[in-house]
């Protein structure tokens, strides 16, 4: 034991003997006292883990904060408007949480298209391996009959929209799944995903139909992908929790980023019904402007960026104790 680490247990252990004690009584503590140990607890935890992560104190400080954060997170009688704070405020924050598990999925996926790409360009039966004989087949008509996106106007509109909802959230909740196999089996069924894509771009590239193909696929493509992509950080989250348990026994720690993963991942069933409304209702229009499918386009796109990418960040910075203290009255 470094003397920088006994001269951290002893200008501290004062403190966190009467942190013990409150939380023998935690039940009678106030929210903002309560809200105030926690924050306090997680800096010394944050502080220890980066200078002494050797050290046996680490598991003295995580046994506090532990004991704090079940208590916050306690079952509590459920209002009408936790539907609201769940979307507003709990995925978000999970989200942030998640950040980077949510870029490692995006590289990945990056990554296998651009695998996509290059095997189509390589081999010219690739497409047929990937994408079956049956589609390849059905399309190739299709664009010799002058509608190559006339696979999105061969079904009743509603049939269609509840087939591929389904199955879109079927392989969202797959690919989360997968992490029960440690973060590896959510990036092979991403990979398996991102080559799919990749070959079915170059499939339409390779015609001369690469922006016509764009202006179709990606209007229900942009939130059907991203969420996706949410999905496999879902995954990742949970794999990550099993292969680095930190501080934390491994059991502790899957648990713990299993009940992340789950939050994220059924966050992104509103986004799969949006998508799947787009692909069966809008997709088909392709007679539509291209300035209002661009339109959708980018619309989609700016609403993942923000929702998952700069709120999360927005909303902790600012109202990262006001939650916690919420949270803590509601227990009480």
């Amino acid at each position: 034991m470094s003397m920088k680490e006994v001269v951290f247990i002893r200008l501290n252990r004062g403190k966190w003997k009467r942190y013990e004690d409150c939380l023998k009584n935690i039940s009678r503590q106030s929210p903002d006292a309560l809200a105030d140990i926690y924050i306090d607890v997680t800096n010394d935890l944050s502080f220890a883990q980066s200078h002494y992560p050797r050290s046996r104190l680490l598991i003295y400080l995580n046994g506090l904060s532990s004991q704090l954060h079940q208590f916050i997170h306690r079952k509590k009688k459920e209002k009408a408007s936790r539907i609201v704070t769940y979307w507003t405020q709990e995925v978000p924050a999970v989200m942030y949480e998640a950040r980077r598990e949510l870029l490692y999925s995006f590289l990945i996926f990056v990554v296998s298209i651009l695998i996509g790409v290059l095997s189509s360009a390589n081999d010219p039966d690739f497409d047929r391996l990937v994408l079956g004989d049956r589609y390849v087949n059905m399309t190739l008509e299709n664009i010799a009959a002058g509608d190559p996106m006339g696979v999105y106007k061969s079904e009743d509109g509603s049939l269609m929209f509840w087939g591929i909802t389904i199955n879109n959230i079927w392989v969202s909740f797959s690919i989360f799944a997968y992490g029960v196999f440690t973060s590896i089996g959510s990036a092979y069924i991403l990979i398996q995903n991102g080559v799919m894509l990749g070959c079915f771009q170059y499939f339409f590239y390779e015609r001369g139909l690469l922006f016509d193909s764009f202006l179709a696929i990606w209007i229900h493509g942009t939130l059907e992908i991203s969420a996706i992509i949410v999905a496999g950080a879902a995954g990742i989250t949970m794999g990550n929790g099993w292969l680095f348990p930190g501080t934390y026994t491994r059991i502790a720690s899957f648990r713990r980023s299993a009940k992340r993963g789950v939050k994220i991942v059924a966050g992104t069933i509103p986004i799969f019904i949006v998508a799947g409304f787009l692909e069966s209702f809008v997709t088909r229009h392709t007679e539509l402007p291209t300035f209002i499918r661009l339109s959708i386009i980018l619309l989609s796109l700016a609403f993942v960026i923000f929702y998952y990418v700069i709120y999360p960040r927005r909303i902790v910075n600012k109202h990262e104790i006001k939650f916690l203290k919420y949270e803590l009255r509601e227990n009480n």
